[in-house]
């Protein structure tokens, strides 16, 4: 069972985590749990209320990470009942006729992307549909395993709305997208780094987003590192190739700080090399001296950003 980051495993208790690492710790997958049993199905829980369930429910899903220094939601390996893959998932949808409205909006989207010559055996889909929990108001979420394909879906993400076929997210779709992160970036300057990075859209009023998960993608940070507690720091980004990585990794040029890495989606393409950015996070140390900013110990990420400073940088795509 290869896990990668954006699949989904369920434990015998019906509890459905999402794999946040690509590696195992001491035989337990690293995840966050999404949903638990409930009358009507299922149930999807915040990042707070899903560390409250684990601590009264099941404490023996929390783990504490040496490679990340910080307790996660660590599932043994052997207590996972069923694994959920995106990629198997979207085949399978892809193989039948759509059965909800949901559905036929993730056809009509593959439909497109394939037309530009997109790959669809590089793609998954994850979020609700990966476990048939889709709704009304539920967002579509694609994976792309590929490097050269994520890169070739956004570009035909930005001309397909130049076309009119999908749309550009209006101003409630806006509004919902970053309330739903709770992140530390006002309303503004969250929307001027997002709208660059073409990875989102809507169609026939859904909103989708695209995320890369590729298999030569960074592993987990090894272990050795240690917390020393927080910094804000601004520096010029001097690679930032694994931008949209699991993590997002930036290279900057910094006395002190040599890596940004950001666990959290919000901030995964949030810069381009040369740019210059102010971030703010926890630093970790490791045994050598090495020095490293970590932003996202949660989804939501409170006090912790990555922001380009627009006054010295350019804006790029």
């Amino acid at each position: 069972m290869k896990l990668r980051p954006r699949d989904f495993i369920e434990t015998r208790e019906g509890l459905v985590f999402a794999v946040v690492s690509p590696l195992t710790e001491d035989g337990r997958a690293i995840t966050c749990l999404r949903y638990v049993p409930h009358r009507d199905g299922r149930r999807k829980l915040g990042t707070l209320e899903a560390e409250a369930y684990l601590r009264r429910h099941h404490p023996q899903y929390l783990h504490y990470s040496r490679s990340l220094d910080s307790y996660v939601h660590g599932v043994p390996v052997a207590a996972v009942a069923t694994h959920l893959c995106p990629r198997r998932r979207i085949q399978s949808l892809l193989q039948q006729q759509p059965h909800d409205p949901m559905e036929r909006r993730l056809h009509s989207l593959l439909s497109l992307l394939a037309d530009a010559g997109v790959p669809m055996a590089q793609l998954g889909v994850t979020g609700s549909l990966l476990i048939g929990q889709q709704h009304a108001r539920s967002d579509l979420d694609l994976v792309v395993y590929d490097r050269s394909a994520f890169a070739l879906a956004r570009k035909t993400v930005r001309d397909l709305i130049g076309r009119g076929l999908l749309q550009d997210l209006d101003e409630a779709a806006w509004r919902d997208a970053h309330g739903r992160r709770n992140c530390d970036l006002e309303l503004e300057e969250f929307l001027r780094h997002e709208r660059r990075k073409g990875n989102k859209a809507l169609i026939d009023t859904c909103k989708f987003d695209l995320a890369l998960v590729a298999d030569d993608g960074l592993s987990a940070p090894e272990p050795g590192w240690l917390k020393t507690g927080s910094a804000t720091l601004q520096a010029q980004v001097t690679d930032a190739s694994l931008a949209y990585d699991q993590p997002a990794c930036y290279s900057i040029d910094h006395p002190s700080v040599s890596k940004i890495y950001s666990f959290t989606h919000t901030y995964a393409g949030q810069a381009a090399s040369g740019e210059w950015i102010e971030a703010s996070g926890s630093v970790e140390v490791s045994s050598a001296g090495c020095r490293r900013l970590i932003i996202g110990s949660s989804r939501e990420a409170p006090g912790q950003y990555l922001r380009v400073l627009w006054d010295r940088s350019p804006g790029r795509f």
